[in-house]
């Protein structure tokens, strides 16, 4: 008998612990899933929000229907009147949002084949919406249904809230208007390799701006010279003294003054090193094969460090 009432109890709590909270109650609620958290977490949070009963029961339930490594992080669209099997199951497919991360120093062009994964966006649909230098480079959940324009518009929108209004008044000293503090730090982005060597070679290069001197910057080379085929990449590797010589008002080897609009997409240490670089002696620097800076205040010393670090 006794055995008989603990099997029922058993069975109630059960059946109580994996049914709907409230069957009546349709409206969705937004639940995230985190890249990298355990069921326990899960069904614990499930339960603060009462889209489940038992937070024991959702864990059991997981285990016997041999799901936990198919449950995806993202965004999801559930309801109270779910149970807790649906739910389980809900978490396998069927995500209301994607992860997206693009990285800083990717050209709009990168940017849109990584949408294009993700998203199933066309990249020339998200072209049509997208300026270079303000899709700002960070991690975004995103609904899989955004239209083209809407992706862009996150993006940008994430660039305005980075990007102060205190630093835009500061940016005002520097005698540049916002466009064109954006394309030097698309440069400083693709130029710098560190946080550290950023405000180093922004300064070096706001001097050269201010003088008149080209800035000479690698990266704008790469640029305007596009896609390589041969390496599968927007960013030629080595440069020739042709490549240098390309028509182009990107090439700053041979323009004296900014390219017409940004190069990348600038992450905020490269937007903060050109608005407060770090004033030195320095006119000149390059990277050596291991990414390590090395600057010059005068021509002979830079040719000393490309014979010394290059050769």
């Amino acid at each position: 008998m006794v055995i008989l009432v603990v099997i029922a109890g058993g069975w109630m709590w059960w059946v109580n612990g994996i049914s709907s909270v409230d069957s009546r109650d349709t409206d969705p609620v937004s639940f995230t899933i985190n890249r990298g958290e355990g069921v326990k977490s899960i069904a614990s949070r499930l339960a603060g929000q009462r889209l489940i009963g038992s937070p024991t029961s959702f864990y059991i339930l997981v285990k016997l229907l041999g799901i936990e490594k198919s449950i995806q992080a993202g965004d999801y669209r559930l309801t109270r009147a779910m149970d807790a099997k649906s739910i389980a199951l809900e978490l396998t497919h069927g995500l209301a949002d994607a992860w997206l991360t693009t990285l800083e120093g990717w050209r709009v062009e990168e940017v849109a084949t990584k949408i294009a994964s993700e998203l199933a966006i066309p990249e020339k649909e998200f072209l049509k919406y997208a300026r270079e230098g303000y899709m700002f480079p960070d991690t975004y959940l995103i609904p899989r249904d955004a239209s083209p324009s809407a992706v862009a518009g996150i993006l940008r929108d994430t660039f305005e809230r980075k990007v102060t209004e205190k630093m835009r008044q500061d940016a005002a000293r520097l005698e540049l208007t916002l466009d064109e503090v954006i394309t030097m730090a698309s440069i400083v982005e693709r130029e710098g390799r560190t946080d550290a060597d950023r405000p180093v070679i922004a300064g070096i290069l706001l001097k050269r701006l201010k003088e008149g001197w080209p800035l000479q910057a690698d990266a704008t080379v790469q640029y305007a010279l596009g896609y390589q085929e041969s390496d599968k990449t927007w960013w030629k590797k080595e440069l020739t003294d042709e490549d240098k010589k390309i028509k182009s008002p990107y090439n700053t080897y041979a323009h004296p003054e900014l390219p017409p609009a940004a190069i990348a997409n600038p992450g905020l240490a490269s937007i903060m090193a050109v608005i407060y670089p770090q004033e030195t002696d320095y006119w000149y620097y390059l990277h050596d094969p291991k990414g390590v800076a090395h600057y010059a205040r005068t021509l002979d010393e830079h040719e000393q460090n490309i014979s010394t670090y290059l050769r």
